[in-house]
């Protein structure tokens, strides 16, 4: 694809995360991806070539620190000190899914933050910008000393939704967490919410204890930041529907979707389940009841705002 941006002090590379992603990035803003490899020595390190010259640049990295996270945490680490060292006028980290915002406070004694520690890397390593989607912890924002780009992933999901025209429909947030993304949507719908009354006994263990809000006859749409093994969303899918809910819908932003996440909604009664591409998803996780949007035209988009010093927040209204 020929570069038909008209700057060309704007640069857009990928690490091994998410490629498709990035390529649909750079394909919005009219951009080639830029040249680099991303090898290993025979024990396993990183090793990263940047195959353009960068000097003078505003580049942007488009890596997700999703499954190998650590994987892709270094290689991400390792690259922003290549274009540092290469003399990149900023660098600008586009992080679709930031791994270990669930670690992001002491829960218990001697409990790392280690949402913290990777920000803190982050900005030791030289990255001047962060642009993310969808935070699991919106604090984590004040975990970073430079400017941070929050875009969210509601308006995405309610089109698609409302493009559907389903009737009686109800939000329903899996836990009170997350009451205020089931707000923004239910806004978007002009729905009413309802809450799962949940308690989290261990890490990825939930308990569903009771349902705030009437679900009897109507269609229940369950929104939620992050799947991952999917034992809350399956649980909380069941509740509805014996509580009366004549269809159950679910969506995330992020579809980590780890261990016997897949096997578990395929059994369950949610009916579809839609996500995002800000987690790559292999070929054996794309099953008949997932339905996979895209936030390149919205990540892109907000490059090139960054880029040209506009407004990202206006994308929102």
């Amino acid at each position: 694809m020929p570069n038909s941006y008209p700057n060309k002090n704007l640069k857009v590379f990928t690490l091994n995360s998410n490629p498709k992603l990035a390529q649909e990035i750079a394909s919005h803003i009219g951009v080639e991806l830029g040249r680099c490899s991303v090898t290993r020595f025979s024990d396993g390190e990183v090793q990263i070539n940047i195959e353009e010259s960068i000097r003078g640049c505003d580049v942007y990295i488009i890596q997700s620190t999703s499954f190998p996270v650590n994987e892709h945490i270094m290689e991400l680490l390792i690259m922003i000190d290549a274009l540092k060292r290469a003399s990149a006028k900023t660098i600008n980290i586009v992080i679709p899914y930031y791994g270990y915002a669930r670690q992001d406070r002491k829960a218990r004694s001697r409990e790392p933050i280690t949402s913290k520690l990777v920000a803190n890397l982050l900005e030791t390593a030289g990255a001047t910008r962060i642009i993310t989607l969808d935070l699991h912890a919106p604090q984590i924002q004040g975990f970073f000393d430079i400017p941070i780009d929050h875009l969210v992933g509601v308006p995405i999901l309610s089109d698609y939704f409302e493009k559907k025209n389903l009737e009686d429909i109800v939000i329903v947030s899996p836990d009170h967490g997350g009451v205020t993304r089931a707000r923004k949507m239910a806004d978007r719908l002009k729905a009413p919410i309802a809450i799962i009354d949940k308690r989290r006994p261990r890490p990825n263990v939930a308990e569903v204890m009771n349902i705030i809000g009437n679900v009897e006859g109507k269609t229940a749409i369950l929104i939620d930041d992050i799947i991952d093994t999917a034992g809350t969303i399956t649980l909380a899918a069941n509740a509805l529907v014996e509580c009366g809910a004549k269809a159950v819908y679910a969506c995330c932003t992020h579809p980590v979707l780890s261990g016997p996440a897949i096997e578990r909604i395929e059994n369950s009664n949610i009916k579809e389940l839609v996500v995002t591409n800000s987690i790559m998803l292999p070929e054996e996780k794309k099953i008949g009841k997932i339905e996979e949007l895209s936030v390149a035209p919205l990540l892109g988009e907000a490059i090139i705002r960054v880029f040209e010093e506009e407004s990202v927040s206006t994308l929102f209204d």
